[in-house]
């Protein structure tokens, strides 16, 4: 036997009970598609190649794994018609004509699972030599689980709930539905299995007896929580929560501080440096990068984004598809739009947005301001209401600001349009033209006085 694993997961079902038009498996559990959970497993455990077994909403199911795992030793397989267990792991099999070694199967729905509790079930089927080992669990209600009968300690056989007898339903180690299977016992098996069941389809448990018969059946114990699968909206909240604290505890171990870790929603892709503090209500998704000595502020929200080291995120301050420099302070309040690139030092105030912008060292953009479609250069001081005009009713166009300028309080420059180095914007001034380097520009109505007005008009108004 080749010493090679493979895997299959199994992936083809719509799953009724979501009640949803979107299949079971692309329904996303901490920021991954369902499926990517046991793919993931499949992988880190070394197996290759690894064959998802697709069938409802097929295409998008591969695209999203493929999303997911660029460059991965992935394959697909299509199951036409829902027929069992059976018929989806022989599916699976059509694109493994080349493998002869262990086959680990395991379902699309079941995120829970652990690398080690895979490698413990493999290592065992290694020392049993045999042709089959499953992992078992028990459970205090066994309803609608797949019983673990034995003999004398030797594992005989599983039977399916609505085949048991009735000493059978009171067995509360159960079937698990994780295999390590012999490739070639698997192949000969699924050729001699006959629909003779309550629901007329192929069972892939009936090939426990089938090997049991012929060896040893390994088989693992692991806990319920590790093999739990999501039939419904309830289940995927509730391996979502297990899976949330894992990664939020695995975060903590690394050296990073959550100070409420119940109130803390950080996706599994997320990379946190040693020494940062995240507050609480915060939510880390995508690929988001945070750097150490980071804070991450109550209720603030950050999606595929990276955060330079020292960089204090303020509270409740979203930032999307963002680059934020080193020892940047951002927000209270802010939003940092796809395409804003910050370098060090920066600062970024409360209700300022940006977007499509590179801001250069040290400058500091502060209350109310709008930044897009920019290039602003290093020392800049934003004043309190500027805007950059990007849009002309037809296209975007960019605003270049150097290094050092001043722009001052409730400033509109209107793009396409150029600030030279060094150069100050009044308040309150419309810059519609270019602006040589070091130069003063602002643009006033005149100051018009009229004594007594207000009195006049007070008492028109009272007669």
């Amino acid at each position: 036997m080749s010493d090679t694993l493979a895997a299959i997961v199994l992936c083809a079902g719509k799953g009724t009970r979501m009640k949803s038009e979107t299949a079971k498996v692309l329904h996303p559990v901490l920021g991954q598609p369902l499926a990517a959970w046991p793919v993931a497993r499949a992988l880190e455990l070394g197996c290759a190649p690894v064959v998802a077994v697709v069938g409802y909403q097929g295409p998008e199911v591969q695209a999203a794994l493929e999303r997911r795992f660029p460059g991965a030793p992935l394959r697909f397989a299509t199951q036409a018609r829902q027929d069992g267990t059976a018929d989806a792991v022989r599916t699976g099999l059509t694109a493994l004509a080349d493998v002869s070694g262990p086959l680990l199967v395991l379902y699309g729905d079941t995120p829970l699972l652990q690398t080690r509790t895979l490698e413990s079930l493999v290592a065992a089927f290694r020392a049993a030599r045999g042709s089959l080992g499953l992992l078992t669990t028990e459970v205090g209600d066994p309803t609608g689980y797949g019983r673990i009968l034995r003999v004398s300690g030797r594992l005989t056989g599983v039977v399916e709930e609505r085949d048991c007898t009735a000493d059978q339903r009171n067995i509360h180690e159960v079937n698990a539905g994780v295999y390590v299977f012999d490739a070639a016992f698997l192949r000969k098996g699924l050729a001699a299995l006959t629909p003779s069941n309550a629901q007329g389809e192929l069972y892939l448990t009936d090939l426990v007896a089938l090997a049991a018969r012929e060896g040893e059946v390994a088989s693992v114990r692991a806990h319920f929580e590790d093999t739990r699968g999501v039939n419904d909206r309830a289940d995927l909240a509730a391996c979502a929560r297990v899976l949330r604290d894992r990664v939020n505890a695995a975060h903590m171990l690394a050296g990073v501080t959550l100070l409420d870790p119940e109130t803390t929603y950080i996706e599994a892709e997320v990379a946190i440096g040693a020494d940062a503090l995240v507050e609480p209500g915060a939510s880390l998704r995508g690929c988001t990068r945070v750097g150490t000595g980071v804070t991450v502020g109550q209720g603030a929200v950050l999606m595929d984004s990276e955060v330079g080291d020292g960089t204090r995120i303020l509270p409740y301050s979203v930032m999307t598809e963002a680059k934020v420099g080193r020892h940047c302070v951002i927000g209270p309040f802010a939003r940092l739009r796809p395409g804003s690139e910050l370098g060090e030092g920066v600062e970024v105030g409360n209700f300022a947005e940006t977007k499509k912008v590179q801001i250069g060292d040290g400058t500091k953009a502060h209350h109310h301001c709008y930044l897009g479609d920019a290039t602003i250069g290093a020392r800049v001081n934003v004043g309190a209401g500027t805007i950059t005009c990007n849009y002309d009713g037809f296209q975007k166009h960019r605003t270049e600001i150097g290094d050092g300028v001043f722009i001052g309080s409730d400033s509109q420059l209107v793009a396409p349009v150029t600030v030279g180095e060094g150069s100050y914007i009044g308040a309150g001034t419309t810059v519609t033209d270019d602006v040589p380097s070091d130069t003063l520009v602002f643009a006033r109505a005149p100051r018009v006085d009229k004594p007594g007005w207000p009195s006049r008009r007070r008492g028109k108004s009272r007669g």
